[in-house]
């Protein structure tokens, strides 16, 4: 079988695997807020993901571990109608492509493509041949595209110089994407991710608000590969005071600096001005910082807000009109952002299982058993229902 179809071949059964993996509501750590019915980004209607992972071990020896996310706000109708959206940095050592004309413009156009930090280019391009291949020019005349890219680092388990990531991957990220339960740990762009010096990756949960007489949803996707042991909490529990074992880093040097990165993409359908969008980027680092993330200076900690309402206000007409909701009503939606960003970088790890990579390099995964051990000491188990 050729490499790239035995790639393919192993991204079926890697999706598969971890969508029947246990997520942390399972194992019975306690959040706040109430999900949605799937607790997933796509949750928030017409938001679909796609995902490919490649795991392969090469003849030479090196160890393919990693693939592309990819998450299109409004399904294939993506590439047509825009979002509102806005990003933030947090800490801007990383990459996230697109982002200086989402910001001047206020609009996300096309899909948010998640990837490893040495396959931005090749994904982004991947995504401008899509749009060209799947319609006509836009309102201007030009085939025209800016798409937003983001990466984090996989080279402690993937042969991140080898670029295995091309271009038919993210057509077929882009192609797959559905809605319904998204596969979380080890897949698409965080196959080969680490948090906390944890195994980790992929992740996702959402939240249910009432602002006025309307219900609205908030969803969040994260690839994690950030983070120190030492700093980790869950569910307010010091976790990486107790948890010592298989620190990939630390362990070797304590003097080890905080050297990865999270990208977390925010989907909402409430309707939200560009401006209030930013506002909501911001506090997915609320959610990071419950982690004990500090944002050190070698983590790329990128992420993205975008809102699927105002769908005929993002068609191109010379006067539009919006509606959106008043700044004095949108603390729901910035404490729910906050919560699922929290309880998506649990769901990698969660779902994350332990992972043998290039060089001989390893991760492990965090154990479920001693986690709820601990989260019993702390008085912080609550009985799955």
């Amino acid at each position: 079988m050729p490499r790239c179809r035995l790639a393919f071949a192993l991204c079926v059964l890697c999706g598969v695997a971890s969508a029947a993996e246990p997520r942390a509501r399972n194992l019975g750590i306690p959040f706040d807020g109430t999900p949605g019915p799937l607790n997933a980004i796509t949750d928030v209607a017409g938001v679909t993901v796609g995902q490919v992972t490649l795991i392969e071990d090469l003849p030479n020896g090196h160890k393919v571990r990693t693939g592309v996310t990819a998450i299109l706000p409004r399904g294939h109708d993506s590439f047509d109608i825009p979002t509102f959206g806005a990003s933030f940095a947090l800490n801007g050592n990383g990459e996230m492509t697109g982002t200086a004309w989402l910001e001047e413009s206020g609009e996300l156009e096309g899909p948010v493509m998640l990837t490893n930090t040495h396959s931005v280019g090749v994904v982004r391009d991947a995504v401008i041949a899509e749009r060209v291949r799947g319609g006509g020019a836009d309102a201007s005349g030009y085939w025209w595209s800016l798409p937003v890219v983001a990466e984090t680092w996989d080279g402690d388990l993937n042969d991140i110089n080898g670029f295995h990531v091309r271009p038919e991957h993210a057509a077929q990220a882009l192609r797959d994407a559905k809605s319904g339960p998204v596969a979380e740990g080890n897949v698409g762009g965080g196959t080969g991710m680490i948090c906390h010096e944890f195994k980790c990756g992929i992740g996702t949960a959402s939240r249910r608000v009432h602002i006025g007489e309307r219900d609205y949803t908030i969803g969040v996707l994260v690839q994690a590969n950030y983070g120190l042991r030492d700093s980790l909490r869950v569910a307010g529990v010091p976790v990486g005071k107790y948890l010592r074992d298989d620190r990939v880093r630390s362990a070797s040097n304590p003097a080890a600096a905080d050297t990865g990165s999270i990208i977390i993409v925010v989907a909402t359908d409430a309707p939200l001005l560009p401006q209030q969008l930013k506002r909501i980027a911001k506090r997915a680092g609320m959610g990071l910082a419950r982690m004990g993330s500090y944002a050190g200076n070698g983590s790329g900690d990128i992420f993205v807000a975008f809102s699927t309402a105002n769908a005929q206000a993002l068609h191109d007409t010379p006067l539009q009109q919006a509606s959106f909701i008043g700044n004095d009503h949108v603390d729901p939606l910035f404490e729910a952002t906050a919560q699922a960003a929290e309880e998506s970088i649990v769901n990698a790890m969660i779902a994350a299982r332990d992972m043998q990579g290039d060089g001989g390099h390893y991760a492990k995964a965090i154990s479920h058993a001693e986690l709820i051990a601990l989260l019993k000491r702390f008085g912080r188990y609550e009985p799955p229902h």
